[in-house]
């Protein structure tokens, strides 16, 4: 979880409630208060610090699949 702690709290928000709590992006944006836009854009930004601090290459992961 110390990778986790070490988003900002926003981007923490948006990827507790997506892959703890299951919320679909609608659901998220309504509990925050901000466009289903926003939400996918903190997502995508915390899951690409979430990468670079867990040591996870994108291109490893696209050849384990």
């Amino acid at each position: 979880m110390i990778a986790l702690d070490s988003l900002p709290p926003k981007q923490r928000t948006v990827v507790v409630l997506r892959y703890f709590d299951a919320l679909s992006y609608k659901e998220i944006a309504q509990a925050v208060g901000v466009p289903v836009g926003t939400v996918k854009s903190r997502l995508n930004h915390a899951i690409r610090k979430l990468r670079v601090s867990l040591g996870v290459d994108e291109k490893d992961e696209l050849q384990m699949g």
